[in-house]
């Protein structure tokens, strides 16, 4: 979330700010992968819900600058200000070569999988969500795009089968981000453990979660691997677990995974830097 103090601190200090700590670990990655919890821009007006996030446009040049290729937007603040500040955030990545799949001006397009090749290995990215009603009563399920209207692609197994099996026709793996869960919570709840072993039973080989805010165990499950939450990145405002987090390092090959590790983080007034060890780190 690359608003708030963070987003001051990328105005003033400039965009290198936000990643400096871990940019040298995300540059050597062949493909970088994030969930951007925020609108981007400067266009919209706040929705009527307890907690609204914009980041600043410096925000899609720190991105760039850390080697991300690919932003989930399916998530409960990506529409905070608005369909207008979607498009525009989804202009500004795209500029930066940055895919956002997970949301869109309709349900085909935040269906879409984001398509990376690397090495001759294609590999498709999904991205959905599925939160609880927030704090004052908004329900991001509203957000659901649909043929006529922007919005998320919102978390339904039966349609995310539907999804990866498409997906596969153009792509060797199938790569899933869930932003989903209960906030706080260390261990995966049922429904999360049914939603992602569901998306592995489809055929896809890693599934990425978000959302808890806070570091949930990885789960080698079938063929894939799991991991249910990498809680907060950039990211101000919370306090320890939530500060606690990693860098999930995937090794994957056209047979699938091959090998995986956590680096641990630890975010310092927002800002993410390498540490030797994290408490709690599964």
């Amino acid at each position: 979330m690359l608003g708030r103090s963070v987003g001051v601190r990328l105005e003033v200090e400039g965009a290198g700010v936000a990643f400096a700590g871990v940019r040298e670990i995300l540059a050597n990655a062949d493909i970088a992968v994030a969930n951007l919890e925020s609108a981007v821009g400067v266009t919209g007006t706040p929705a009527p819900k307890a907690y609204t996030f914009r980041a600043p446009p410096e925000a899609v040049d720190a991105l760039a600058l850390a080697g991300i290729d690919l932003v989930s937007l399916a998530n409960n603040h990506s529409l905070d200000y608005g369909p207008g500040s979607l498009a525009e955030t989804r202009a500004l990545l795209a500029e930066q070569g940055i895919l956002s799949p997970g949301a869109g001006p309709d349900r085909a397009a935040a269906h879409a999988p984001g398509l990376i090749e690397r090495e001759g290995l294609r590999i498709a990215f999904l991205a959905y969500v599925d939160v609880p009603v927030e704090r004052g009563g908004f329900d991001p399920r509203t957000w659901t795009a649909t043929d006529e209207a922007p919005g998320v692609a919102w978390l339904d197994i039966a349609t995310i089968a539907e999804d990866i099996r498409a997906a596969r026709r153009s792509a060797d793996l199938v790569v899933v981000m869930l932003h989903f869960g209960l906030e706080w919570e260390l261990e995966p709840s049922d429904k999360q453990r049914e939603q992602a072993r569901a998306a592995v039973d489809a055929g896809a080989t890693l599934v990425i979660g978000s959302g808890p805010h806070v570091l949930q165990p990885l789960e080698p499950y079938g063929d894939g691997l799991i991991a249910y939450s990498l809680g907060n990145f950039v990211f101000d405002g919370f306090w320890d677990p939530a500060n606690d987090s990693a860098i999930l390092l995937v090794e994957l090959t056209a047979a699938g995974v091959a090998g995986y590790e956590l680096v641990p983080v630890t975010i310092v007034d927002g800002i993410p830097v390498l540490t030797d060890s994290v408490e709690g780190t599964p």
